[in-house]
C-alpha cells in the first residue's frame, strides 16, 4: 500500500461524508429525501444524471473490455451511448406525470395497487442487479490498492453507500454524483491527453503499437474477439440500446428539477458529458494495451476491471494511479448510492405508504421505513457481491439492461402512446418480461441460441409480447377519457382535472 493511495481514498471518504452531513441539514421531508424537493438546476441535474449513468461498467469495465477485446469491447460504449438517446422520448412526459417514482407515472393512467406493487418489486430487482457489479468492482479496486481483503472492501463500501442514503437522501446522492462527474471527466481526459502525448499526438502510431501488443494483431480492430457468434453481438446491442430508458434510478432524476425546461437542460448537459466520456474510454482502452501491455493486463486481472488504474500508473506513476483509482472509487459510490435510493424510495413510497397505509403514513414514518429499507436492500446487494468477484463489471450490468428493456421500457412506451393498452396488459407484461429476463439471465446456460451469453434477443421480445397479448386478450374496455387525460398531461404538463 502506497501512502498516496490512502490519502486519496481518505479524501474521497471524508469529502462524501461532509456532503452527506450537509445534505442532512437541508431538509427532513420525504420530498427532500426522494427528489431533493425539485431544487436542482438543469445543469446540476445533468451532471448528476451523468454521474448516475457512468458506472463502474462505463469506466472500469469498458476500458478493460476495449483493452482486452478491441472492437467488440468498444461496442459496449456505443450501446450505452445510443441507448441514452431514447430517454429524449420519455424525459418530459415522465416529469409531467410523476412525483417520486416510476409507479407514480404509470398509476396516473392505471391507478391500481397491483400495478404499483409489481412496478416497485421490479424497480428493486433492477437496482440490486445493477448494484452488485459496482460493489464487485470496488472490492477488487480497494483490495489491489490498499491490500484490504475483498470481503472487507465490499462490506465497507456497502456500509458507506447505506450511510449516504440514510442520512442524506437525494440531496446527498445528487451532490456526490455531481462531484464524481467532474472528477471523472477531468481525470480521464487528462489521462487520455497523457496517453496521446506518449505517442507525440499521433493516433496512428498508438494504433500500430496496439497491434503489436495484443495476440489478436490486425484482428484486434475487427469483430469476433469477444463474440464468436454474430447473434451474440446483436443480442448485446439490442439490450444496451433499449435498456437505459427503463432504468429506474435514471428516470427518478427527472423529478429532482422544478419544470420541463430544466429537464431539457438536464438532458442536453448529460448527453454532452456522456458522449465525450465514451470517446475517452476508447483512448484509455487502447492506451492500456500500448503502455501497460495486454499480457500484463490479463496476468494482473483477467476480468479487465483494473485496466484504467494500471494505465494511470503507466503514465503518471503510483501517485497518478492513486488519483485514477480514487476517481473510480467515487464513481462507484455515486452510482450505488443512486441505485439504493431508487429501490428505497420505491418501497417506502409505493409499497409502504400508498399500498399498505393507503397514503396515510406520516412524514416521520415514511422516512423511517425508507431508511430501514436502505439498510436491508444495501446489505442484500453486498451479500450477493461477495460471490461473483471474478467477472468484468460490464457484463452483469448489461444483463441488468435486459431486465429493464423487457419490463419498464414497454410499460412506459405503451402507457404513453397506445390507446388500447390496459391495466391487464400492464400487469401481465411486467410479469412476463421479469420472469423471462431473470430466468434467461440466471439460467442462460440452457439457451442453445445464445451460447451462454446475453439473452436480450429472446427476453426483450418476450417482454413486449407479454404486454401486447395481455392487452389484446383482455376484455377490459378502453378508458379513452383516461388516456386523453394522460396524453394531454404528459405532453403539456397541464392537468385537465384542474381546469
Amino acid at each position: 500500500m502506497n501512502s498516496a493511495y490512502f490519502i486519496f481514498f481518505a479524501a474521497i471518504l471524508i469529502g462524501s461524508l461532509v456532503i452527506s452531513y450537509w445534505s442532512a441539514k437541508r431538509g427532513t421531508s420525504t420530498h427532500h429525501f426522494y427528489t431533493a424537493a425539485g431544487s436542482l438546476t438543469g445543469l446540476q441535474n445533468g451532471l448528476a444524471i451523468a454521474g448516475d449513468y457512468l458506472s463502474a461498467a462505463s469506466f472500469l469495465g469498458i476500458t478493460g473490455a476495449v483493452a482486452l477485446h478491441g472492437y467488440d469491447g468498444f461496442l459496449y460504449s456505443i450501446g450505452f451511448l445510443v441507448s441514452y438517446l431514447l430517454l429524449l422520448l420519455f424525459a418530459e412526459p415522465i416529469r409531467h406525470l410523476g412525483t417520486f417514482t416510476l409507479a407514480d407515472v404509470i398509476c396516473v393512467r392505471f391507478p391500481s395497487g397491483k400495478i404499483r406493487m409489481i412496478i416497485s418489486l421490479n424497480t428493486m430487482a433492477i437496482s440490486i442487479l445493477y448494484m452488485v457489479p459496482q460493489l464487485v468492482a470496488v472490492g477488487l479496486l480497494v483490495h489491489l490498492l490498499l491490500g484490504v481483503h475483498y470481503t472487507v472492501s465490499v462490506l465497507v463500501t456497502g456500509t458507506l453507500m447505506i450511510l449516504y442514503v440514510v442520512f442524506g437522501g437525494m440531496v446527498s446522492a445528487s451532490w456526490v454524483q455531481i462531484v464524481k462527474t467532474v472528477l471523472l471527466l477531468t481525470g480521464t481526459f487528462l489521462v487520455s491527453l497523457m496517453v496521446l502525448a506518449r505517442f507525440h499526438w499521433d493516433l496512428f502510431s498508438l494504433l500500430e503499437q496496439v497491434k503489436t501488443a495484443t495476440p489478436y494483431k490486425e484482428q484486434f480492430f475487427a469483430p469476433g474477439n469477444m463474440f464468436s457468434n454474430p447473434l451474440e453481438m446483436l443480442s448485446l446491442n439490442f439490450s444496451l440500446v433499449l435498456g437505459t430508458a427503463g432504468l429506474p434510478h435514471i428516470l427518478n432524476r427527472f423529478f429532482t428539477v422544478k419544470d420541463a425546461r430544466a429537464v431539457r437542460k438536464s438532458i442536453v448537459t448529460a448527453t454532452i458529458v456522456i458522449g465525450v466520456f465514451y470517446l475517452i474510454t476508447l483512448i484509455l482502452g487502447l492506451g492500456a494495451v500500448a503502455l501497460v501491455g495486454w499480457d500484463r493486463l490479463v496476468a494482473i486481472d483477467p476480468s479487465g476491471n483494473l485496466a484504467a488504474p494500471l494505465l494511470g500508473a503507466a503514465v503518471g506513476g503510483n501517485f497518478f494511479m492513486a488519483f485514477i483509482s480514487a476517481i473510480a472509487f467515487t464513481t462507484i459510490l455515486a452510482v450505488v448510492t443512486g441505485l439504493l435510493l431508487s429501490a428505497t424510495s420505491s418501497f417506502s413510497h409505493d409499497i409502504y405508504n400508498v399500498i399498505l397505509l393507503k397514503g396515510q403514513a406520516t412524514e416521520k414514518k415514511q422516512l423511517i421505513a425508507a431508511k430501514l429499507t436502505a439498510v436491508v436492500i444495501g446489505f442484500a446487494a453486498v451479500l450477493v457481491s461477495l460471490d461473483i468477484q471474478h467477472s468484468n463489471a460490464v457484463f452483469p450490468v448489461s444483463l441488468t439492461f435486459v431486465v429493464a428493456a423487457s419490463t419498464n421500457l414497454p410499460l412506459i412506451l405503451f402507457t404513453l402512446y397506445w390507446k388500447r393498452f390496459n391495466s391487464t396488459g400492464a400487469f401481465t407484461g411486467i410479469i412476463t418480461g421479469l420472469i423471462a429476463s431473470l430466468a434467461l439471465v440466471f439460467w442462460g446456460s440452457h439457451s442453445m441460441f445464445l451460447n451462454n451469453f446475453n439473452p436480450g434477443i429472446i427476453a426483450i421480445p418476450l417482454g413486449f409480447l407479454g404486454f401486447v397479448f395481455g392487452t389484446l386478450c383482455s376484455r377490459q374496455p378502453v378508458d379513452e377519457n383516461r388516456y386523453l387525460h394522460v396524453w394531454i398531461r404528459s405532453q403539456t404538463g397541464i392537468n385537465p382535472e384542474q381546469l
